[in-house]
């Protein structure tokens, strides 16, 4: 008797079934009912395709010998068939690495059964149609043919009679796969007395040969399965591969990377470079839309402009610009910003510009920053190199447009840099090499996708998770840490446990602080008024920096330059003349030069000299001179000024159009209140709100979460539970059963329904469980297995036994209640 798959699963121990689940999560998503569910689960078309999608070139061609060595009759095979096949090409693996593909499949279910009566999992043959690339047989194709491959030496010398290019055909389809499309009417042979229109062939001695297609279709080494598709039977395909043996060249072991270790340290420095030009970018993009933010498309996302704009800002280009923006959306630092309806000509319209947490990402380290946004490029669940290409519809891709969003970016980010994290460590291999390696490791998954990998080496390079082409040290930690993290959130899905060294620093930012050169907290002063800070300086040191200097040059020693915009801009913000002198002289390791102590005293002598304040708008000072200066300055012309006394001027203007108009001019205004009080503030800053950095899961292309094996064995008891109700539910009483053929006659009697309900109100009162018939919306009567918990209005509310789920039932649907024994 033939025993079904649900039956093997009934058979597994909890332990084994587990482990099924733990291999195959999106078994559990949501989790079955009962075994039966599991199995038609295991063997259902979507279940099936992921789990080949994550199995190796090898275990895959192993499952091929396993459907090509299948026995007609009752489509079994065995281990010891399995391991024929695979070890008669001319470089056999060894049996154990055989055996050790077949425990994967078994383990994964996609074979199963006892080692002697091994059976293949249903929808294998759906998603594979060709097993190691080779046709059906030919008894399946074509009689004829069927016959020729009967007949072994015939075959043979019609293969030895085939022209050069026939033979090229063959051997094309014989690598697999083996079928070909052909372009119509070109099986049909020619009029009689017509001659073919055929180019020479080069490899006939440059002879018109006819058709080869053709000419394989007649001598019945090609069948024509359709108008324009040929096929090429197996028999013909495994005698054509005689020297690499029936599943084709075999690869047990990864293919080898030919590239020398670099040396780590100096693969360490580049990638650190790296992520110090990453952050100050970002940085300095970020500046940029604070400054001027960037309009939504009404499609979504950032114009082509606009990029543009940015890119030249901070002196990038395009590609790695709108790399950066992505990143710093990803990571929560970037934001859209309603606008209110008076502020556009169109109505509400939004704008991207930094979020709030841009101020708290700003003052912590250098290795803090960049693993934030590390961090948030591995997860994100957008592919920023597809900015700049043409959608389906011609239209160009806009950065933060929801065209770049793509459910597979953060499985292909994972998967390339676990190829070169499974090298050596600080081993560069070549772009080739490491899509050669994804190729063996996952090639249902890897194959189509050649483009992104090669980005996402490209982008790994500019956000410096890699250096030299190898993987930093610190990238490897990166990497185990988003992997960690990821399996705490399968086992933690709600988010619920925290751990108690959640405001320590990772390893990665250990790992990157101590490569990093130390923040310095100084800088040196120059005669020329140009302000060196010999290394990258603490977030103290740069804010007071930006308020102080203009920057001029950046890197490992940037340069700031103090000007008289950038004394006068100090002094706005609330800083003083001594407040300026103590800070230069605290902070720089050089003698302050005369010419910056002059500066800032020259500035502030003018800083406050006028005073601005609302009344339209006036403008006082005790210096009757300097207001004369004003009123006759012919650049303030627009602003009408007229005298009200010999010390104010005032205006119809607002207060702040006439600072920005003095300022232009070159005077040093500053804002008072009511009192006469000066007010100094820095400028208001907008921001956008804060929002949750977006990450998707890096392991799962779909997102199924991974679960611990405790949660996982809970998962199985509650599968056998409801197996264990399924049964009882198949042992219902008669009565409960037959109450469709009740109530198929006209309503339940009066009497019948009387005596359910009173079941029911005694089964409230104790407790017990109820077999309860009932008919449901589609007018099927079901019966259940219940708890009743109360009766009223109308409405039986009770405890499924088999789901542990409270169910409510409209009264007059019951047709039977009956008590467990």
């Amino acid at each position: 008797m033939t025993t079904s798959l649900a039956d093997h699963l009934r058979a597994l121990p909890d332990e084994a079934l587990a482990a099924l689940l733990q291999l195959r999560p999106d078994l559990v998503v949501p989790v079955p009912a009962d075994v039966s569910a599991l199995a038609l689960r295991v063997e259902s078309r979507v279940s099936v395709a992921r789990a080949l999608d994550g199995l190796d070139q090898f275990t895959l061609q192993i499952l091929d010998a396993a459907r090509l060595t299948r026995h007609p009759s009752d489509g079994t095979t065995s281990a010891d068939a399995v391991l024929a096949m695979a070890t008669a090409g001319p470089h056999p693996p060894a049996p154990a690495t055989v055996r050790g593909a077949v425990d994967r499949l078994r383990a994964r279910f996609l074979l199963y059964g006892p080692e002697q009566a091994l059976r293949i999992t249903g929808s294998v043959d759906e998603l594979a149609p060709y097993p190691a690339g080779l046709g059906r047989p030919a008894e399946e194709l074509d009689l004829r043919a069927a016959a020729l491959c009967a007949d072994a030496a015939k075959l043979r010398r019609t293969l030895l009679a085939a022209p050069p290019s026939a033979r090229a055909v063959l051997d094309r389809l014989a690598a697999g796969p083996p079928v070909g499309s052909v372009p119509p009417g070109s099986l049909r042979a020619p009029a009689l007395g017509a001659e073919d229109d055929l180019p020479p062939d080069p490899t006939n001695g440059g002879a018109p040969t006819g058709s080869p297609v053709r000419w394989l279709v007649e001598a019945r080494l090609l069948v024509a399965v359709s108008a324009g598709t040929v096929e090429l039977p197996r028999e013909v395909g495994l005698l054509l591969r005689r020297d690499t043996g029936p599943l084709g060249p075999l690869r047990a072991d990864p293919p080898p990377v030919d590239a020398p270790p670099r040396e780590a340290k100096a693969v360490d420095s580049a990638g650190v470079g790296q992520t110090m030009e990453v952050v100050r970018h970002t940085e300095a993009l970020l500046e940029a839309l604070t400054a001027e933010p960037a309009p939504v498309l009404r499609s979504g996302g950032i114009g082509v402009r606009d990029l543009r704009r940015l890119a030249r800002s901070v002196t990038l280009d395009e590609p790695t610009t709108a790399l950066l923006v992505e990143v710093a959306y990803a990571a929560g630092l970037l934001g859209e910003l309603e606008l209110p309806a008076a502020a556009s000509r169109y109505g509400g319209e939004q704008q991207v510009l930094p979020t709030g947490a841009y101020e708290v990402w700003r003052a912590v380290s250098l290795a803090h920053r960049w693993e934030q946004l590390a961090r948030a490029w591995l997860t994100m669940s957008r592919q920023a190199g597809l900015v700049g290409q043409r959608d389906d519809r011609d239209r160009p891709v806009s950065a933060l447009s929801p065209e770049a969003e793509r459910a597979g970016a953060p499985a292909a980010r994972r998967a390339v840099l676990e190829v070169l994290a499974e090298l050596e460590p600080a081993t560069a291999p070549t772009v080739e090499e490491v899509l050669a390696l994804l190729d063996w490791r996952a090639p249902r998954r890897s194959r189509g996708r050649e483009a992104a990998h090669r980005e996402v080496l490209t982008e790994a390079a500019r956000l410096g998770v890699t250096g030299l082409g190898a993987l930093t040290s610190y990238g490897r930690l990166l990497l185990a840490d988003v992997t960690a993290t990821d399996e705490r959130g399968g086992d933690d899905p709600l988010g619920l446990r925290a751990d108690s060294d959640g405001n320590d620093p990772s390893s990665t930012v250990r790992a990157l602080d101590a490569l990093l050169p130390a923040p310095v907290d100084h800088f040196l002063v120059q005669a020329d008024l140009s302000v060196v800070v010999p290394g990258p300086p603490d977030p103290t040191l740069a804010a007071e920096l930006e308020a102080v200097g203009e920057p001029e040059s950046a890197g490992g020693a940037s340069v700031y330059r103090v000007t008289t915009a950038s004394v006068r801009r100090a002094l706005d913000s609330g800083y003083t003349a001594d407040d300026l002198h103590e800070l230069f002289r605290r902070r720089s390791r050089t003698t302050i030069p005369q010419g910056l102590t002059y500066l800032v005293d020259d500035v502030a002598r003018q800083h406050g000299g006028l005073r601005v304040g609302s009344a339209g708008g006036y403008v006082r000072s005790d210096d009757e001179a300097l207001l004369a200066e004003v009123l006759a300055d012919r650049r303030l012309t627009p602003l009408a000024f007229r005298r009200l006394a010999p010390t104010v001027l005032c205006t119809s203007y607002q207060v702040g159009r006439m600072l920005t108009a003095l300022r232009d001019a070159g005077y040093a205004p500053v804002p008072e209140d009511a009192s006469g009080t000066m007010v100094l503030a820095r400028p208001r800053v907008r921001r956008a709100p804060t929002r949750t950095p977006s990450a998707g899961r890096a392991h799962d292309p779909l997102g199924t979460p991974r679960l611990a094996l405790p949660r996982l064995m809970g998962v199985v008891e509650q599968i056998r539970r409801g197996e264990a109700a399924a049964r009882a539910a198949r042992r219902a009483p008669a009565v409960v059963r037959g109450g469709a053929a009740r109530t198929a006659a006209g309503p339940l009697p009066a009497h019948g329904h009387t005596e359910a309900l009173a079941v029911l109100q005694q089964a409230v009162r104790d407790k017990a469980l109820v077999w309860v018939g009932y008919v449901d919306a589609h007018g099927a009567t079901l019966s259940r297995l219940l708890r009743p918990v109360s009766i009223g209005a109308g409405y039986l509310r009770a405890e499924d036994e088999r789901t542990e789920m409270l169910h409510t039932f409209a009264l007059h649907r019951i047709t039977a209640a009956v008590r467990e024994e």
